[in-house]
């Protein structure tokens, strides 16, 4: 299915030429803020000809790319707009970055440059690179001339590259051009009515694309923007205190933040207007009684920053948020592994063209071709390798990666669709699934945050799912987990979450120790094949992280110790310790009564070990 936005006009003036004109129009007023560290649009426009004209005398021309390793501030501002002023294109490298993947990202971009300053400097790998130190050349850049360079920036020149994650394993770079910029600005300040009285924050961690989202609309709009303290990006109270504080009116936070929140009390009065957010499955709507209007956005990397967005509705219905509809010059696809448009309500790949489009992949022309494919309508389409339909109001509803799906039982499962459904149970405040694999066979591990007070049992919340998913895609094992682990864009940390044992799985009732002979022993059979330390009554093989190869041999085991063949059936009809031990009883017990059936007329001798074999069996069951 196609869903095409309104056109809107694109801005032909690109983002240095924006900036400038607020600086002429409105000299005195603050561009960015951090803390005591103030800059209006006069000292910001000042500041960035000054090096940009530095860069220019050092050979930054047209194209040019140049990396910029600074901690978040009104410096790394400076430094993006001289860069763009000088022609330049920009590369954000996270200070909190590992450094192999800084040293990657250099290395493979082919950045002549890098800026920097004195506490970062020492941690930057070598490489043929310049290196421009802001506090070592402050003199050299000071002495630069403060009109703008000659630089003529045009639509079609490259803005800036962002390293994101790769299915490979390797980061890939994208290059995104001033119109795809523009056309992100002159959308944002279009729908969200941005003008020179807001004020925005600064917070996404500076390798995610959103810290360009939180620049560059405000600062052509002649808007400030502010920097807060590294420590309250984290701590959602102290967020908001300082939202408040500064008289935020639109921020951006990453989804987990932005959840939590929402779940925080605001005084009626507060200046948030919007509070935009991005970057994973929004699972929670706002109150009623906020103050501001939530607004979801999803966009990858490749289509710069948000392809679509949509304000919330308030909570009164279980259905998880859309990800709204096509922002300006934007056209989504609903398509098929054949490339057919798919009808509404069918999911398919979903396939964006228009003005945001990145220009493609740094130094990868094979890559480039595969995901920036042509549309026979004219033009080119990304293929960003995510499940989505079209909901009757138009709305696009995200479902989940298309590599993300996984097969278990023949079933193919979307772990995206078990999370909704986990999120929607009572106690769950929040969920992650995986498969993992484990002794050559796959099974779901679900990972759930328990909300304050909520007493969560394993029956309780598979009774729950049971009433939403079919049996094939409830989870093998549920495990209680604190938090979500996130990296630094907002995204689940799937190698964060813990392996699943005997400390975090969550029970099927209280535990209840083996009471006979034969729970004994086979607890003690159980408990070293699913790793776990104990093995109660209750407790179900299968949850317990066992699956059919370690049932076969679990089989081999109870054969040695007991002396029957129990069927690999009866492990999967009675998964419990004691449904399990209940049917090894009976075995024994039949294999008794055949015995005698076989042996009733020999000498009394023999007989005796019968009786001797019975004593045996009920002394199990004892």
């Amino acid at each position: 299915m196609k869903i095409e936005s309104a056109p809107e006009i694109v801005l032909s003036t690109c983002v240095p030429e924006l900036v400038r004109a607020q600086a002429a129009a409105r000299p005195e007023a603050i561009a960015v803020a951090a803390g005591s560290e103030v800059l209006t649009y006069s000292e910001l426009d000042r500041r960035a000809n000054q090096l940009a004209n530095h860069l220019r005398s050092v050979g930054v021309s047209r194209g040019t790319l140049v990396a910029l390793y600074l901690k978040r501030s009104p410096s790394f501002i400076v430094a993006a707009l001289a860069i763009l002023k000088a022609g330049g294109a920009y590369l954000p490298l996270d200070p909190e970055s590992p450094a192999g993947r800084i040293a990657f990202s250099l290395a493979d971009s082919g950045a002549a440059a890098v800026i920097t300053s004195e506490g970062l400097r020492d941690r930057l790998p070598g490489g043929s690179w310049r290196v421009l130190d802001l506090d070592r050349d402050r003199a050299r850049i000071n002495s630069c001339a403060e009109p703008a360079p000659l630089a003529v920036v045009h639509p079609e020149d490259l803005a800036y590259v962002i390293y994101t994650s790769g299915s490979t394993g390797q980061p890939k770079g994208v290059e995104v051009e001033h119109s795809s910029l523009a056309n992100l600005v002159g959308w944002h300040n279009r729908a969200f009515n941005v003008s020179p009285a807001d004020r925005a924050s600064f917070m996404a961690a500076l390798g995610f694309d959103a810290a360009v989202w939180e620049l560059w609309p405000y600062l052509a709009a002649g808007a400030s923007v502010h920097v807060p303290e590294e420590g309250v990006r984290n701590d959602a109270k102290a967020l908001r205190d300082w939202l408040l504080r500064e008289k935020i009116t639109v921020s951006f936070a990453v989804t987990a933040m932005a959840e939590s929140l929402l779940g925080l009390n605001w005084p009626a009065d507060a200046p948030l207007r919007y509070l935009l957010t991005g970057a994973d499955v929004l699972r929670r709507r706002p109150a009623a009684r906020l103050p501001f209007a939530l607004v979801n956005n999803y966009g990858p990397t490749e289509y710069t920053v948000v392809a679509t967005s949509g304000v919330v509705a308030s909570e009164g219905t279980t259905a998880l948020p859309s990800i709204g509809h096509p922002i300006d010059n934007t056209t989504t696809y609903i398509l098929d592994e054949a490339g057919r448009e798919l009808p509404q309500g069918e999911a398919g790949e979903l396939y964006l063209g228009g003005a945001g489009l990145a220009r493609g992949y740094r130094n990868q022309p094979a890559l480039t071709e595969d995901r920036f494919v042509v549309n026979p309508l004219g033009g080119r389409l990304y293929r960003t390798g995510d499940l989505a339909h079209v909901l009757p109001t138009g709305e696009i509803e995200f479902l989940g990666r298309v590599d993300e799906q996984v097969k278990i039982r023949g079933f193919r499962i979307e772990p995206n669709e078990i999370v909704a459904a986990l999120d929607r149970c009572a106690g769950v405040q929040g969920s992650a699934v995986v498969a993992r694999e484990d002794g050559g066979e796959k099974r779901l591990v679900a990972y759930v945050v328990p909300a304050a007070d909520a007493n969560l049992t394993a029956p309780g919340l598979r009774e729950q799912l049971s009433k939403l998913l079919p049996d094939y895609m409830i989870p093998a094992a549920l495990v209680a987990v604190e938090a979500i682990p996130q990296t630094v864009n907002g995204k689940v940390d799937c190698t964060a979450l813990p392996e699943p044992g005997s400390e975090n799985l969550l029970r099927e009732e209280a535990y209840i120790a083996p009471r006979t002979m034969a729970e004994e022993r086979l607890a003690a059979l159980i408990a070293p094949l699913v790793r776990v330390d104990r093995v109660g009554v209750n407790d179900n093989f299968f949850l317990l992280g066992g699956h059919s190869l370690l049932g076969a041999q679990l089989i081999t085991r109870i054969s040695d110790s007991f002396g029957i063949q129990l069927p690999l059936l009866s492990l999967f009809d009675h998964p419990t310790l004691a449904g399990m031990a209940a049917a090894v009883e009976r075995l024994i017990l039949d294999k008794i009564e055949l015995e005698k059936t076989e042996q009733g007329r020999i000498e009394a001798g023999n007989g005796n070990e019968l009786q001797s074999t019975a004593e045996s069996a009920e002394g199990i069951r004892r």
